[in-house]
């Protein structure tokens, strides 16, 4: 077996909200909408995120997190902050060879993007 991807899903109250998020703010585009189930797409067909609503008890609203590996980030930042999308910090060189940045959605999951800081 080789694993070709990975997909998180965020966990949100309510859809709408947050496609206009993902879309609007962070440049992301809906790949398919099952309902309300959502997936996202961002890139070159790299990334790819799905949203929902919880189904049980343990999917918790808010709660979700995942890093992007990217090319750069400055750019972005610059982008999805004139788009309106604020950041919990700006990009910075991180002691873990990362230059990076967080955001959080309309219900507080958050995606860090980042690139690498060595050669």
């Amino acid at each position: 077996m080789n694993a070709r991807a990975v997909i998180p899903v965020f966990y949100v109250a309510d859809v709408d909200i947050a496609v206009d998020f993902y879309i609007r703010l962070l440049g992301f585009t809906e790949a398919f909408r099952s309902g309300t189930y959502v997936g996202l797409g961002l890139g070159l067909g790299k990334l790819e995120l799905h949203i929902t609503i919880p189904g049980e008890p343990r999917q918790i609203i808010g709660a979700g997190s995942a890093y992007v590996i990217c090319d750069e980030v400055d750019r972005y930042f610059q982008k999805i902050s004139a788009a309106g999308a604020t950041a919990r910090s700006e990009p910075q060189d991180r002691m873990y060879g990362m230059r990076d940045f967080a955001v959080l959605d309309s219900y507080g999951n958050q995606l860090t993007f980042g690139c690498s800081t060595e050669g």
